[in-house]
């Protein structure tokens, strides 16, 4: 070979990892991603979007979807899943510490905000003593909605508690005496027709066909957009990186921005 086909040969090859050779193709140590998410929008995100990028790559996705949100962390700590996308970092905190997990958040996903919406009584004026709310039974995302109740003015919380585990113990004052009936996230919806009012979890309110926009009020904070997951053994593997590239891609921020409006989005997705 001449020094001239050698010269072809070292650019077709630079011209090749320029245009993404090498990203185009999948791990060859992994052929099958299997991808863990409650029912809903996170489970479409990865149908109608994540899925096909990962998939032109050359991979196998397979999806699994829980009703529940203990059963994800546990599957993905013992292998049945590759990585999950259902929980937000004060929850991944708390189940972490208490199952002994080892597991890491790595990215962020398009979140429906937590509301308080109408149940029995249709109007926040309709509030009276001794009205009944719902809320989420697992304790971060019953602190979450004790925030709600408190940017309501409904409730007052306890000088100096961190809020994000606050619990029933830590109300200070209850304005008009509400009721909580704290119930598994996924009920919360149905509850509606038992409850004055119900605080529902933006995943399970849209996949139970609700409308963000009749929400009475909407909680204020965003620390509470989810996250996607992986064992801490599994970080660095090239799979793992085209997973993490996939939902940072901009195709994924292009469909999510008009699939789900009023969502809260990653930093630096809009101005």
């Amino acid at each position: 070979m001449n020094i001239r086909t050698l010269l072809k040969a070292s650019l077709a090859t630079a011209l090749f990892a320029a245009l993404g050779g090498h990203a185009l193709a999948a791990d060859p140590a992994k052929k099958e991603i299997v991808i863990g998410t409650t029912v809903g929008d996170f489970g479409d995100q990865v149908k109608e979007s994540i899925r096909p990028i990962l998939e032109k790559k050359g991979y196998k996705v397979k999806l699994v979807e829980f009703t529940d949100y203990i059963r994800p962390n546990l599957a993905l700590q013992e292998g049945s899943l590759d990585v999950n996308v259902f929980q937000h970092q004060p929850y991944l905190n708390q189940f972490r510490a208490q199952h002994k997990l080892t597991l890491t958040s790595v990215f962020v996903v398009p979140t429906a905000p937590m509301n308080l919406y109408a149940g029995k009584s249709k109007r926040l004026e309709d509030v009276k003593n001794g009205s009944t709310v719902s809320v989420p039974n697992d304790p971060t995302n019953l602190a979450r909605a004790l925030v709600v109740l408190r940017d309501l003015g409904w409730i007052t919380l306890k000088p100096g508690i961190k809020t994000t585990t606050a619990s029933e113990r830590d109300i200070a004052s209850n304005k008009y005496n509400i009721v909580l009936k704290p119930l598994e996230a996924a009920q919360l919806p149905r509850s509606r027709a038992d409850v004055d009012f119900a605080i529902v979890n933006g995943n399970y309110a849209v996949s139970s066909g609700m409308n963000l926009k009749d929400g009475l009020f909407q909680e204020r904070s965003k620390a509470y957009l989810n996250v996607g997951v992986f064992q801490n053994k599994s970080l660095n593997t090239q799979w793992a990186q085209d997973v993490i590239a996939a939902y940072r891609s901009p195709e994924f921020k292009a469909y999510a921005l008009k699939r789900f409006p009023g969502y809260n989005y990653p930093a630096g997705w809009v101005k």
